[in-house]
């Protein structure tokens, strides 16, 4: 896999644009309205107190919850109390905790026929199967950077989610920031079956495409999210007309290689190259694919490739880019990425000695609020 390369895809360059605030978002839609405020706490309390925590034999090595789960991967997980996120997997309610020990214990807050299916869902959600010690290893021994970050943020791993799931959270992700794509995410979220509330926190599962495509681009718009609704409703119905079924069509782009993955991807409304790579990484099993944004530019214009410190990205550039760091890492060559990007969030990096925090300090609220994206 070393050879596959990811490099003959256009960029679009976008231009930074000012936009209203998110606005109120309206109540969720039929046929997903919710249990009453009064019926949601108290099917919370039950659900909350009376199931057991079981162990999940997950080192805090192996997974950290804080360098995982808020970390701009996904954005439907919830931090219900210390050490502990909340969020949804298929079906299943769950939530993670740190033992005292750093082990990691999972709870399941929805009825199930089986504790045997939701852990096997966890598992594969977790991308359970990779071994950070052995992946990081390599990872190490290829870069010394790399060797003394891992020292600092162990456990940070990539998650295998559902591909539908995945692609319209990074729809919404395109040219924003955290804080206002999960507000949009939320809203999609809260069109699918409602689960259940956790610590004052409700959860739906993921709607499904048809019941997305009950969802008019008008009602996207007054939701907030702007010039995304057109694509994400041009997007749902691309994938109703194909044949074998969309979501099914999702999850066989799995069995192709990379540069065919996101040939595919970028045929959707709104999903350019780098969101096509985030959405490859995070649930097509695409280990090598490289998003490169304007954290990741700047990290290889000072690390990987300083020739190029003063040039302006281009699609010429992206590709090498790309190419840099799967010759460097190898075959996960994007679970390293992540771990670079990791880096760079201002809740990390202010913790970070000196010496590796690889670009100029930005305050928390200039990178939260920056518009600026490379798609």
């Amino acid at each position: 896999m070393n050879s596959l390369i990811l490099f003959s895809i256009q960029i679009r360059a976008m231009s930074k644009r000012k936009r209203s605030p998110i606005k109120s978002l309206p109540p969720p839609l039929p046929p997903s309205t919710p249990p009453t405020p009064h019926t949601q706490t108290r099917h919370s309390t039950n659900l909350s107190k009376s199931r057991a925590w079981i162990p999940l034999n997950i080192t805090r090595q192996e997974l950290s919850l804080p360098l995982t789960f808020p970390t701009g991967q996904t954005f439907r997980w919830k931090n219900t109390a210390p050490s502990q996120y909340t969020g949804v997997v298929g079906s299943h309610l769950i939530s993670l905790k740190h033992l005292h020990n750093g082990d990691v214990c999972y709870t399941l807050h929805s009825q199930s026929p089986s504790n045997d299916d939701c852990k096997t869902a966890l598992l594969d959600f977790l991308n359970a199967d990779v071994s950070l010690a052995d992946t990081w290893k390599v990872f190490s021994d290829s870069d010394e950077r790399f060797a003394e970050l891992a020292q600092h943020l162990s456990g940070a791993r990539v998650l295998r989610q559902d591909p539908f799931e995945c692609l319209i959270q990074f729809m919404c992700s395109s040219n924003n920031h955290i804080s206002r794509i999960t507000k949009m995410v939320d809203y999609v979220s809260s069109l699918g079956t409602y689960l259940g509330c956790v610590e004052g926190f409700d959860f739906h599962a993921f709607p499904t495409l048809n019941q997305l495509s009950l969802v008019s681009e008008q009602q996207l718009r007054d939701a907030g999210f702007g010039y995304r609704a057109k694509y994400i409703t041009g997007t749902v119905n691309v994938l109703q007309s194909k044949p074998e079924g969309g979501e099914e069509w999702l999850y066989s782009l799995r069995k192709l290689e990379l540069e065919d993955v996101i040939s595919e991807l970028i045929k959707l409304p709104g999903v350019g190259p780098k969101v096509a790579a985030c959405i490859a990484l995070y649930s097509l099993d695409q280990h090598h694919a490289i998003p490169v944004d304007v954290h990741i530019w700047r990290i290889a214009q000072k690390y990987i490739l300083p020739e190029l410190a003063g040039s302006k990205l281009t699609q010429k550039l992206h590709s090498r880019v790309a190419e840099a760091f799967v010759t460097k890492f190898g075959k996960y060559a994007g679970w390293a990425q992540a771990v670079l990007f990791i880096a760079e969030l201002p809740s990390q990096k202010a913790i970070l000695p000196s010496h590796l925090r690889a670009t100029k300090q930005q305050s928390p609220a200039n990178i939260e609020n920056s518009e600026e994206e490379i798609e």
